[in-house]
């Protein structure tokens, strides 16, 4: 516990969090804003004109949609605090002081990989604390309630926040992975952002290659499709079911953390 305390002193003692929060509410406003829209139109009964039916055109499914707003980014910002709190050992050279102190190096990621985690509940908390107020204000005015009491919006919120503390483990092995501050950031950032939506095209033209719309199920084995999977309510044509996402997140969180511990152990610290 005193590694996880020191782990969020340092964090607290910069900039960083701050300015990642910032972004975080900022990404959230707009990311409920679109999704209010989203809801509004589906629940009057004009979900055809935006590709929902069914069930995703449900009260319960707008409901979880609207409470995890700004969840894709939001995991980025997540993910960024874990590699800031590695990569921040050797860009300001403190890492064999920290080292020294601590000579169980197992110690020192197993401290980071608990503070990362509380970091990561606390964006969840605030992010949903903002959705939830105004997510339930939004969908009592337009008549439907506040759903909470739907086991599928309350599976969202969960495994929600499953989503942060992970991505903030994957953000841990990322910066032991890739020492290099800003190297890592970069290199995170871009396979977030852009390897995403490279990776759903891919699946996209491979689907329509084979003519077998059941291949885009696969998109989620990559991390950030397996989050939006996860918390996305039943299975269709080209999602598969919810805990599909959480086991692949799950395996990402394991390896991540295991390969952090590993690589620290063997590495030379100058």
């Amino acid at each position: 516990m005193n590694l996880v305390r020191s782990e969020l002193l340092k964090i607290r003692t910069t900039s960083t969090w701050w300015l990642l929060g910032i972004g975080a509410f900022l990404a959230t406003v707009l990311a409920f804003a679109v999704n209010a829209w989203f809801a509004h139109t589906a629940l009057s009964g004009r979900g055809e004109e935006i590709g929902v039916t069914g069930e995703q055109a449900s009260a319960p499914a707008m409901a979880a949609n609207l409470y995890t707003s700004g969840q894709y980014l939001g995991l980025l910002f997540v993910m960024l605090i874990g590699i800031l709190m590695v990569t921040n050992e050797f860009f300001h050279q403190t890492a064999t002081t920290t080292f020294l102190t601590t000579p169980r190096r197992t110690s020192v990621i197993l401290g980071k990989l608990g503070a990362a985690s509380l970091l990561g509940f606390g964006f969840w908390l605030a992010t949903t604390v903002l959705d939830l107020l105004a997510g339930a204000a939004f969908l009592s005015l337009d008549g439907h309630g506040a759903q909470l009491g739907e086991w599928e919006v309350q599976r969202a919120l969960l495994l929600n926040l499953l989503a942060y503390a992970i991505w903030t483990i994957l953000g841990v092995g990322i910066g032991t992975l890739i020492p290099n501050q800003l190297g890592a950031v970069i290199t995170a950032a871009v396979l977030y952002l852009i390897g995403t939506q490279v990776v759903q095209l891919l699946f996209f033209l491979l689907s329509n290659a084979l003519d077998n719309q059941a291949v885009m199920k696969w998109m989620v084995v990559w991390p950030a499709t397996a989050s939006q999977v996860m918390i996305g309510g039943e299975a269709n044509q080209f999602m598969p079911a919810w805990w599909v996402g959480g086991v692949v997140l799950v395996g990402y969180a394991l390896v991540s953390g295991v390969s952090g511990v590993l690589i620290t152990r063997r590495r030379d610290i100058a």
